[in-house]
C-alpha cells in the first residue's frame, strides 16, 4: 500500500508513504483533482524529526478509518516544512491569524484554488480534552463545505486579504539607540534569574537573544545584560537539554528548568549555540564556554557531517515509536556497565536516582529512567568531592565513552540526511568563526568543505542557488534564508581565512538577492523570488523565532559588506530594510533580536579594521590573533597581503589600495564609525581604538 508520495526524496514526505491516506505532493495534479472532485484540500505540514507530527500520523494517518475519512471528503496533500518553508510560512501566518498560536504539526483546511478556511495544529483521533478529534472534524467540514460553501469561500477571501495586508506596509523612522534599551528591558523583564532563560515553560535556547545582550553589554557595560547570557548558558550546557554523553543541544526544554528536553537535534541550534557560546568567550575570556563551542563542533562533525561535506539537517527525538528513548538511563543499568566506584561517581555527579529523576509528562509519575544531567559546574563539583578538576574531567571522559560505546548497541534515533543550503550556511559561520577564536585547523577545514560542496552541487548554471540536496538530487530553487545564511557563512570565512574568493562568492550571490527577491516598491527581502512559484502571496518573514529570518541576517550581511568593499549603496539598501520594517518591530523587539543585533551595528560604533602586512609574517598573524580573539562585535576585517603587488582585495574592496605596511612591519588601519585613526602597528594602541569607553574605567 503507497500513495503518491513514494518517489518523493524528503525524508518527511518518505514516512508517510506507506500510509492508507491518499496523500499528494503538493503540486499541480492535486490541485487539478480537488477541482475536478470539487473537493477542498486538506493540507498537512510538518518535518521528519517532529514529535507530534509523528503522533498524529500513528493515531490517524496510518488508521484505516481515519484515512477512508479523508480520502472520502478532501484531497489531502503533504508538505515537508523543512523542502518548502516558503508554503509553510504563509499558512502558518494563516494560522496564527486565525488562533492565535501555531506549531507543527500544521492541518489547513482550504479551497482548491489553495485558500484556506480552517486552520489547527495537532488534532487527536478522538475529541479529548476540549480538543476536537479527527473523526469528529472530518464530517463537520464536510458538510459546511456541502452545506456552506458560499459562506466558506467568502471567509477565506476575507483570510486572504488579512495575510496580504501584513506585508504592505510603507517604511517609517528608522529603528534607533532608543529601540536597543527597549529590547533589552524586554528580555530583561522575561528573564528567569533562577534557572536562566527567558519566559516560562517550554524554554527555547533562542540563540540570538544572547548575540543582542552580548552586543548591548559591550554597548553599555550593562552587568545585567551579560549576567543573563552567563546564567543561562551554564544552566543549559549543565542541564538535560544538553547531551551530556554525545554533546549537541536538544530542541528545547519541557520545564523551566532545562531537564526534561524534546529530545529532537536541530542543525541550526548547534551552529546558533556554538556561536553564542563562541562570543560569550570572547567577551569574557572563560575557557568554559569555549570548551561547550568545541563539544557542540565535536558532535556536528562526528554525527552531522556527509562525507561529501554538507551538514546533515536533524535527529529525531524518538526511537522504537517512544521519544527520549535513545538517551534516557536505569541505574541499573549504570552499576551493571561500570565498575563500583565510577558507576557511584557518575551516580552522583549526574544526578541519577533510583526510582528516575524525571517525572513522566502524562502520568506526572517517576519511571524509574533518568536524564544525565549535572547538578553543578565540574569546577564545584570536584571541590565538593575532594578532586583536582582537571583529573576529575580526564576521569569523567573516560567513563563517558565506556557508556557512549554501550548506548551505541541501542537502536539510534533516525538522522534526517538531507542537506539544506540555509542550515548549512548558519553552521559554515559557526565553524568559520570557531576558527578564527578556537584555531582549530578542523573547523576551517570542515567549513570550506561544506561551501565548496554547496556551490559547486546546490549552485545551477546561472549562479542561482538551490534549497536541498539529498541522495544525489539537487532540487528546489532557493529562498532568502538560503541566500542570507551561505553569504552570513561566506562572511565569516572570509574574515577567518582571507582567501578573497569566499568574499567574491558573498558578492555575487547578494547580487543575486538583490536583483530577484528585493521589493522595488516598499523595500525588503521577499522570502521567494520573483519568478518563483505564485502562491497565495509573497511573504516577507521577520520574526527571529528558532531560526532567525533572512531579513534580520542580510540586515548585518548588507552592512558588512559595504563596510567591506566601500559600496554605499549596499548600505543605502540596509537603511531602507532598517526602516521598512521599523513600525512592526519598535512596539515588541524582543520577537526580533537578530534584527536588533544588525540595528546595533547600524546605531554604532562600528569599526573597519585592515591590517597590511605579508599573509605568512609572524607579525601579521600577531595582530590578527590579536583581534580576532577579543569581543568586538561591529565590526568587519581585511587583511591586505603584501606579498602581492596587487592584492585581488584592491579589486573588491574601493578604499584598501593606499594601505601599506610601514617601515616593513605589519600595519593596522582603523576606523570608527568612518573616522579614521593613525595608522599603527601597536596592538595596544589597536586595543585602546576598540575597546568601548566604559571598559576603560
Amino acid at each position: 500500500m503507497s500513495n503518491k508520495l513514494k518517489n518523493e526524496q524528503s525524508p518527511y514526505l518518505l514516512q508517510h508513504a506507506e500510509n492508507p491516506v491518499n496523500w499528494y505532493p503538493w503540486g499541480d495534479e492535486a490541485f487539478k483533482k480537488a477541482k475536478e472532485e470539487n473537493k477542498p484540500i486538506f493540507l498537512s505540514i510538518g518535518y521528519s524529526t517532529c514529535h507530534w507530527c509523528h503522533v498524529m500520523a500513528h493515531e490517524s494517518f496510518e488508521d484505516p478509518f481515519v484515512a477512508k475519512l479523508i480520502n472520502e471528503s478532501f484531497i489531502p496533500i503533504k508538505v515537508d516544512r523543512e523542502e518548502r518553508p516558503d508554503i509553510d510560512n504563509i499558512y502558518m501566518t494563516v494560522c496564527q491569524l486565525m488562533t492565535g498560536q501555531g506549531g507543527w504539526p500544521l492541518t489547513i483546511i482550504m479551497t482548491p484554488d489553495k485558500k484556506p478556511f480552517f486552520t489547527g495544529t495537532y488534532f487527536p483521533k478522538q475529541t479529548r480534552f476540549g480538543r476536537i478529534g479527527v473523526i469528529d472534524l472530518i464530517p463537520n467540514i464536510k458538510n459546511l463545505w456541502d452545506t456552506q460553501k458560499n459562506k466558506v469561500i467568502d471567509s477565506a477571501e476575507q483570510i486572504i486579504l488579512a495575510l496580504k495586508n501584513i506585508t504592505s506596509k510603507s517604511p517609517g523612522n528608522k529603528l534607533s539607540e532608543k529601540t536597543l534599551k527597549t529590547t533589552f528591558n524586554q528580555i530583561k523583564k522575561s528573564y528567569d534569574p533562577e534557572n536562566g532563560g527567558f519566559r516560562k515553560a517550554p524554554k527555547f535556547p533562542t540563540p540570538h537573544n544572547f548575540l543582542f545582550l552580548l552586543r548591548y553589554w559591550s554597548r553599555t557595560g550593562e552587568k545585567k545584560a551579560l549576567e543573563m547570557v552567563e546564567n543561562t548558558l551554564k544552566k543549559m550546557r549543565n542541564g538535560g537539554i544538553y547531551d551530556q554523553l554525545s554533546y549537541g543541544f536538544h530542541r528545547y526544554s519541557t520545564d523551566s528548568f532545562w531537564l526534561v528536553p524534546h529530545f529532537e537535534k536541530m542543525l541550526y541550534d548547534q551552529a546558533l549555540l556554538a556561536m553564542a557560546y563562541i562570543e560569550t568567550y570572547q567577551a569574557t575570556n572563560n575557557k568554559q564556554y569555549g570548551q561547550v563551542a568545541e563539544e557542540i563542533f565535536e558532535y556536528v562533525l562526528r554525527d552531522m557531517t556527509s562525507n561529501l561535506g554538507g551538514f546533515f539537517s536533524a535527529e529525531d527525538a524518538d526511537s522504537e515509536g517512544e521519544e527520549g528513548k535513545f538517551y534516557v538511563w536505569k541505574v541499573e543499568e549504570i552499576e551493571n556497565i561500570l565498575e563500583e566506584k565510577d558507576a557511584k561517581l557518575i551516580i552522583d555527579i549526574f544526578n541519577l536516582k533510583k526510582e528516575g529523576n524525571y517525572l513522566e509528562e502524562a502520568t506526572k509519575q517517576y519511571t524509574n529512567h533518568n536524564i544525565f544531567h549535572l547538578k553543578a559546574s565540574l569546577e564545584t563539583i570536584s571541590k565538593d568531592l575532594g578532586l583536582n578538576e582537571e583529573e576529575l574531567k580526564i576521569r569523567i571522559s573516560k567513563i563517558r565513552n565506556q557508556l557512549i560505546d554501550y548506548r551505541e548497541k541501542r537502536i539510534h534515533p533516525y538522522k534526517d540526511d538531507k542537506i539544506l543550503t540555509d542550515w548549512n550556511g548558519l553552521m559554515i559561520a559557526a565553524l568559520a568563526k570557531g576558527y578564527s577564536v578556537l584555531k582549530n585547523n578542523k573547523y576551517l577545514e570542515a567549513a570550506k568543505k561544506a561551501v565548496d560542496f554547496i556551490m559547486k552541487t546546490l549552485r545551477k548554471s546561472d549562479g542561482r542557488l538551490l534549497h536541498r540536496y539529498r541522495n544525489g538530487s539537487a532540487e528546489i530553487d532557493a529562498y532568502l534564508d538560503d541566500y542570507a545564511f551561505l553569504i552570513y557563512g561566506l562572511i565569516e570565512l572570509y574574515e577567518a581565512c582571507f582567501d578573497i574568493k569566499y568574499l567574491k562568492w558573498a558578492l555575487e550571490l547578494n547580487n543575486i538577492l538583490i536583483e530577484h527577491y528585493w521589493d522595488d516598491y516598499i523595500g525588503g527581502f521577499f522570502f521567494t523570488a520573483d519568478d518563483g512559484e505564485v502562491l497565495l502571496t509573497r511573504q516577507k518573514e521577520i520574526y527571529d523565532g528558532a531560526i532567525p529570518s533572512g531579513n534580520s541576517v542580510t540586515l548585518l550581511n548588507l552592512l558588512r559588506l559595504s563596510y567591506l568593499t566601500g559600496d554605499y549603496t549596499l548600505e543605502e539598501k540596509a537603511d531602507k530594510l532598517n526602516r521598512v520594517f521599523a513600525e512592526s518591530i519598535s512596539n515588541n523587539p524582543i520577537a526580533y533580536t537578530m534584527f536588533m543585533t544588525a540595528v546595533d551595528f547600524v546605531v554604532g560604533p562600528s569599526y573597519s579594521l585592515v591590517i597590511a602586512g605579508k599573509s605568512n609574517s609572524k607579525d601579521t598573524k600577531d595582530l590578527l590573533e590579536q583581534v580576532q580573539n577579543r569581543y568586538i562585535p561591529n565590526k568587519i576585517l581585511i587583511q591586505r597581503p603584501m606579498e602581492d603587488d596587487t592584492p585581488e582585495i584592491d579589486n573588491i574592496s574601493n578604499f584598501v589600495q593606499y594601505y601599506e605596511d610601514l617601515d616593513g612591519q605589519a600595519t593596522a588601519y582603523v576606523c570608527i564609525n568612518k573616522t579614521c585613526k593613525p595608522a599603527t602597528s601597536d596592538i595596544n594602541k589597536i586595543i585602546e581604538y576598540l575597546n568601548p569607553k566604559w571598559k576603560e574605567q
